[in-house]
């Protein structure tokens, strides 16, 4: 990736998220990245249309994409995006979701929302969760780019009142935040990163294309993942992913003993010949 570790802003890009709630990196993915993305996807599309209005009924989505090829899993692990996920998380932080997002012709906006909304502490707070969407296809205004509103991520729960939390499936009414909404513009390749506290939506797609783009989100440690990896991912695919991943997929201890399988740690059930501690101990 043309944008390493070692010459990434991060305290840049760190003050930019915690001044307005995301940050942008232009060159993401390198062009041999970004093909690299398009043929790992294609096998996929077309399995998975939206079901309400929030997914988009225009809108294919390929769930757990994490697991679908080792060129995911790099991207998962970015030394980029974790090296920012460090200032905002807790250490042992989680995937929380992983997935494609593909928004066609006439589809209409999604609802106004955070993407921790569904957790429901009293805001303004930190947040819980971070978000990055990379474009696989370049984002603009008409397309179904995505929408922000700078700054949002500070506001408070009377100024989120009505919106939709993730609970609804219905798209509230907010005429007056129309005009505060930003489009991304961006070419392919570039990532948006940001708090999931900020205000955001897939844009209408007003164009004669399809969209293409998809999203890593991480949370803390404590919190509720959107996807059950545990479930998603087959064991026998997560023996071969790396060490860094399997901790962000759950296989790991959060201090003194949150995450353990039975009292043991779970990277344990990925050893040759686990036998399940409840099935081994029953009569």
């Amino acid at each position: 990736m043309p944008d390493t570790a070692s010459a990434f802003d991060t305290a840049g890009h760190t003050a930019r998220l915690r001044e307005q709630g995301f940050t942008i990196i232009p060159d993401f993915l390198s062009p041999d990245m970004l093909r690299a993305v398009r043929e790992g996807l294609a096998p996929y599309l077309g399995s998975h249309n939206g079901r309400n209005d929030f997914e988009g009924y225009k809108t294919e989505r390929v769930y757990t994409l994490v697991a679908r090829g080792a060129v995911f899993e790099d991207i998962t692990c970015d030394a980029r995006v974790l090296a920012l996920c460090d200032q905002f998380l807790k250490p042992g932080y989680l995937l929380t979701a992983s997935q494609s997002i593909c928004i066609h012709p006439g589809e209409t906006p999604q609802p106004l929302h955070s993407d921790d909304g569904f957790y429901t502490l009293p805001r303004p707070r930190p947040a819980i969760s971070l978000s990055t969407i990379v474009a696989v296809d370049a984002f603009t205004a008409q397309n179904g780019g995505t929408e922000i509103i700078p700054c949002s991520h500070a506001w408070n729960e009377a100024q989120l009142a009505g919106l939709y939390d993730g609970r609804e499936v219905t798209a509230p009414d907010r005429p007056e935040l129309e005009g505060r909404l930003r489009p991304l513009e961006m070419p392919a390749g570039a990532c948006v990163f940001f708090l999931g506290t900020l205000l955001h939506r897939g844009g209408a797609n007003r164009s004669a294309a399809p969209r293409l783009a998809f999203s890593n989100q991480y949370c803390e440690p404590w919190a509720r993942t959107q996807e059950n990896f545990f479930l998603g991912v087959p064991p026998q695919l997560v023996r071969g992913m790396s060490p860094r991943l399997q901790t962000l997929l759950g296989y790991g201890i959060w201090p003194p003993f949150m995450g353990h399988v039975t009292a043991s740690h779970p990277l344990k059930t990925l050893e040759p010949g686990y036998v399940n501690t409840v099935l081994a101990q029953r009569p």
